[in-house]
């Protein structure tokens, strides 16, 4: 059974940092790409990051780069999301993602 479970999520202020963790089981997370996406309210989910199984490939949303950073540990089967500068507009629930699964999500708000 797959199951993805996403942490570290909390109220911050403009500028602080935080690290979102995403553990996966039910599947060999080495053997995989992973992504991150986000939904704010009233908004459709966004796409924020991806890392190939590796770990040498990785994307981001514009609206992010060299902001967040992506990151895996597969002995650990944990994927994280490295989030500095955090502006409000980051606001939103935190979804890590492997194919049509996703977790529950991880609550980030951003204060102004």
């Amino acid at each position: 059974q797959v199951q993805l479970v996403e942490s570290g999520g909390s109220l911050v202020q403009a500028g602080d940092s935080l690290r979102l963790s995403c553990a996966a089981s039910g599947f060999t997370l080495s053997e995989y790409a992973m992504a991150w996406w986000r939904q704010a309210p009233g908004k459709e989910r966004e796409f924020v990051a991806h890392i190939a199984y590796r770990g040498t490939n990785l994307n981001y949303a514009d609206s992010v780069k060299d902001r967040f950073s992506i990151s895996r540990d597969n002995a650990k089967n944990t994927v994280y999301l490295q989030l500095n500068s955090l502006k409000p507009e980051d606001t939103a629930v935190y979804y890590c993602k492997w194919h049509s699964f996703r977790g529950q999500g991880t609550q980030v708000t951003v204060s102004s």
